[in-house]
């Protein structure tokens, strides 16, 4: 009968490689794009890659052509030249020119809506390793729901109050709860004050920001920009301009609205109170 003894070792440390990715989350981040938006820039730059190498391919073999008609051929080296000059050029224009990621202040000045939801997704897909498990995947979600509202913000008018909430909790909130959040030093950021923890609240937040997005884009496409307005006077009552709002440090024993997961601004605490 076949020794079963290796077999089970591997069965042990298989479960135990099991068990340790599920204490560090049980999931491994994507390294791909978060929406198509996003994946459209990098699109962009590629083409861009590619005709630079075709252009430089193709002179280095008409400046070929044109030497070997006036010296009777190029010879062992020149066909060695040729041959370096066509690597090196397919090797510096494989990545150059590089995708250039935005600034959060880039995402504010921002108005044209599809530029917008492309800048924000590029910008997120850059802040994703730094945040946790459970946040890092609502982020990729956030890059489909972003893509479906970019599409219906195409056809509102870009002077409309609604529209610019709505930039507001895409290019300016939502970066500002990952971008407080990252500001917190990382053997801090598990660490509980005031019943949570930094990693819960940015998690509670984003949920919070997603299903929102989410919310907005059905009445996008229902044409209640009426409705849309009222609700945005929520969003920012809720979450804050994006200048005031920042999750609390670890150091902080301020009260915290356990909703949104962010410090509770004077006026609720008055609220409250009563």
């Amino acid at each position: 009968m076949a020794d079963s003894t290796q077999d089970s070792d591997e069965i042990l440390r298989a479960a135990k490689a099991s068990l340790q990715t599920q204490r560090d989350g049980g999931y491994h981040r994507r390294s791909g794009s978060i929406g198509e938006g996003s994946r459209g820039l990098k699109r962009s730059v590629w083409a861009k890659r590619i005709r630079n190498m075709v252009i430089a391919v193709f002179t280095m073999f008409l400046a070929a052509g044109i030497a070997g008609a006036m010296f009777n051929g190029i010879g062992f080296w020149g066909v060695m030249t040729l041959l370096i000059g066509v690597i090196l050029a397919v090797t510096i224009f494989s990545s150059f020119p590089k995708v250039k990621v935005p600034q959060r202040a880039d995402l504010v000045r921002t108005q044209d809506a599809r530029q917008l939801v492309a800048r924000t997704e590029l910008w997120l897909e850059h802040q994703r390793a730094a945040l946790p498990a459970p946040a890092a995947r609502i982020l990729d979600d956030l890059g489909t729901q972003l893509d479906a509202l970019g599409q219906q913000l195409e056809h509102v008018d870009p002077a409309h109050p609604a529209a610019g909430e709505v930039r507001k909790l895409v290019g300016e909130i939502l970066p500002k709860t990952i971008e407080s959040y990252t500001r917190i030093p990382a053997h801090l950021r598990r660490e509980e004050r005031a019943g949570s923890t930094p990693d819960a609240q940015l998690t509670r937040s984003l949920g919070k920001i997603s299903k929102e997005v989410d919310s907005v884009t059905r009445q996008l496409a229902e044409g209640s920009l009426d409705d849309l307005a009222i609700k945005d006077r929520y969003l920012d009552y809720r979450y804050g301009d994006a200048e005031g709002m920042a999750l609390p440090q670890p150091d902080a024993g301020r009260q915290l609205d356990e909703g949104a997961g962010v410090p509770l601004p004077d006026f609720d605490r008055e609220k409250t109170a009563r």
